[in-house]
């Protein structure tokens, strides 16, 4: 279990993940609201070279083209009932081209990959403070 104390502490935590992640690596990112799943996905997007990475609430997938592309998923809406239209996305379709950050996909991403990181955020003693689990579920990326 890792201690962030701030949102720029997660977003070094993001970058200095991203610079160990390639195409065709999977992210699933759980946690409450606000605990910093965003921020994270933001230092990954630093790390592999883009800016002005948002949260894609309202357009659920978000793709930023490069070289490895990110796709950036906020499943929220897809849970429950609606989990057939996460399939929709056809994220396999760009996995092996592509650096895949799935928030609130727990139980959708392993119908597109086996292998994947999963990091569980939550909220610490204090406003500030988060508390990171990270589980690897077969991709190898040790941090």
């Amino acid at each position: 279990m890792r201690t962030i104390n701030s949102v720029d502490e997660m977003r070094e935590f993001g970058t200095q993940l991203g610079k160990k992640l390639k195409a065709g690596d999977l992210l699933l990112l759980s946690g409450p609201l606000g605990s910093g799943k965003t921020a994270l996905t933001q230092g990954i997007g630093t790390a592999l070279g883009f800016t002005g990475v948002t949260s894609p609430t309202f357009v659920i997938s978000k793709i930023y083209k490069g070289n490895p592309n990110l796709i950036h998923v906020d499943a929220y809406r897809l849970q429950g009932e609606a989990s057939a239209l996460f399939d929709d996305l056809d994220l396999d379709s760009y996995l092996s081209q592509s650096v895949t950050v799935v928030e609130w996909g727990e139980g959708l991403v392993n119908r597109i990959a086996d292998n994947y990181l999963e990091i569980k955020l939550q909220h610490g003693s204090d406003e500030n403070e988060r508390l990171v689990e990270v589980i690897d579920h077969g991709l190898g990326v040790s941090l």
